[in-house]
């Protein structure tokens, strides 16, 4: 454990996102690629991970942004405090140049700051539950029209569960990030 830091007595249960920037040396790209799956493998073990992204840098660039789902801040926590995320860490330190952010969204926070700007302000939470409802309600009265012929003699938990694996990755990678730009202004005037 490291010095100062302790595990919240009684976790929240909300979700958090840890986002993590860095550039990489020239030349080091393949092997942070292959210790990125070594992550990959190191956190599917982990209590509470709910799944991983890792954005690659565009022409001319270094970066990478790796982003990690975990259902509490506990969860997180333990991952963050973890020997086996210390041993990883040992193992790219000769890879990086340095770490450009690293920074913990609790909730629904992860898709009202895009990746590529980490420092930008949340907007006040009431208007980003605001945009997500109009924007999740139509997207799942729209994939419920769609899936109700297919699905309509199942029971309601695997109904509920086919319309949420389309939702889902539908809110998260189409239309909540086009909702939060085309809201820009509004969100943080």
């Amino acid at each position: 454990m490291l010095p100062g830091v302790t595990l919240p007595s009684s976790p929240p249960v909300d979700p958090v996102t840890l986002v993590v920037r860095r550039r990489i040396r020239p030349g080091h790209e393949g092997a942070y690629e292959a210790a990125l799956q070594r992550l990959g493998e190191l956190l599917s073990r982990v209590p509470g991970f709910r799944g991983t992204g890792v954005l690659r840098p565009g022409d001319g660039s270094r970066e990478y942004t790796v982003v990690a789902r975990f259902d509490s801040l506990g969860s997180a926590a333990a991952w963050e405090l973890s020997p086996e995320r210390a041993l990883w860490l040992d193992t790219i330190a000769a890879l990086v140049d340095d770490q450009l952010s690293f920074e913990r969204q609790p909730g629904l926070d992860f898709w009202f700051t895009p990746p590529a700007a980490p420092l930008l302000r949340q907007p006040p939470r009431w208007k980003m539950a605001a945009l997500t409802l109009l924007v999740l309600y139509p997207v799942s009265v729209g994939v419920s029209l769609l899936l109700l012929p297919l699905v309509s003699a199942w029971p309601l938990p695997l109904r509920a569960l086919a319309q949420m694996l389309l939702v889902v990755p539908a809110m998260t990678y189409v239309f909540m990030p086009l909702a939060t730009r085309a809201a820009g202004r509004w969100l943080t005037p």
